[in-house]
């Protein structure tokens, strides 16, 4: 299995977790990690809410040295603000700082953030330019293959990127106008390869071990990451790196095994989390965990009337009750 390297960050594999905005908090990210991830990406963070002293971004700025090496993502359209809010964390214990240039949502988008910064080069070789010399950290950027069909630019940002000192680049094989539908472009993703002589790291229909093989041949890219094959299947890292460097893939967790790592990550919401928060963010994380498992459907229809922990940790016993049927 190849060891990938980031500026002078040395990751014990090139498997990555990808940033995902309700998804990757604290207590998803330690049990990546714990299947193997070898690099942890944590949810976007606004550079105007460090800047004006948001008190939500203050969870999602919180790392936990069990998750090391972790990537914190700053999104912005300021260069002024992102650098000076880059600096002023960059005593945080975060490994690598990259900047977010993929995101599709609208309300992202309509701000010139996200992947709207595509459709200015210019602001991107200022935004990356100030913030490479604003810390001492390596310095990342995830991208799109575009804004949409007509304005395919991830190699010219790419370009950019590695004229401002920024270490690595991870490209997601669809355009903005597409979100996450249709196929992945993964030969955009070899071209950029072909452009750069920093790392480049895969994104985009990465599903299993198989797919994760497939992408990194057909791309000859340095690493790959993995975003909503993740959601309720953390297992996918321990079988990606498995596969990569022996091989052969493990056997999939028995259902015990599922209840026991849904316990855990219930436990680890209402640890950092407290009750009510936790307990509707596990609702999403429930229905991803039992999607195809007897009478999940039922299952999840009534997950959104759970009030308590203890409603949800009755459920997953009911829901895992038959293992006979799995």
């Amino acid at each position: 299995m190849s060891v990938l390297q980031i500026g002078d960050v040395i990751l014990d594999n090139n498997v990555i977790l990808a940033p995902m905005a309700g998804v990757t908090d604290l207590p998803f990210r330690i049990l990546c990690k714990e299947q193997g991830a070898g690099l942890i990406c944590m949810e976007m963070v606004s550079a105007k809410a460090i800047y004006y002293g948001n008190r939500n971004t203050e969870q999602l700025l919180e790392i936990h040295p069990e998750e090391m090496p972790v990537s914190l993502q700053l999104f912005g359209s300021d260069p002024d603000i992102i650098s000076e809010m880059a600096k002023r964390i960059q005593e945080r214990p975060f490994s690598i700082l990259d900047l977010n240039m993929g995101c599709p949502v609208p309300k992202v988008v309509n701000n010139g953030e996200g992947s709207a910064l595509m459709k200015n080069p210019r602001l991107v070789e200022e935004i990356l330019t100030r913030l490479v010399k604003a810390i001492s950290k390596p310095v990342t950027v995830k991208l799109r293959k575009g804004f949409d069909e007509e304005h395919v630019n991830a190699v010219e940002i790419a370009r950019i990127a590695e004229g401002c000192g920024v270490a690595a680049v991870t490209v997601h094989g669809r355009t903005r106008q597409q979100y996450y539908s249709g196929r992945a472009d993964w030969d955009i993703i070899a071209a950029v390869k072909d452009a750069v002589k920093i790392p480049v790291i895969g994104n985009g229909d990465v599903t299993d071990a198989g797919s994760a093989e497939a992408l990194l041949k057909h791309t000859g890219c340095d690493g790959v990451m993995i975003g909503r094959a993740a959601q309720g299947n953390p297992w996918i890292f321990r079988e990606v790196t498995q596969y990569l460097e022996t091989g052969t893939v493990p056997s999939r967790p028995d259902p015990h095994e599922v209840k026991e790592l849904v316990r855990r990550h219930a436990a680890l919401q209402l640890e950092y989390k407290g009750e009510y928060t936790a307990v509707r963010e596990m609702r999403k994380h429930l229905a991803w965990y039992t999607a195809g498992y007897p009478h999940s459907a039922r299952f999840r229809q009534t997950i959104n009337t759970m009030e308590t922990m203890e409603e949800l940790l009755a459920g997953l016993e009911e829901i895992f009750a038959d293992h006979s049927s799995m």
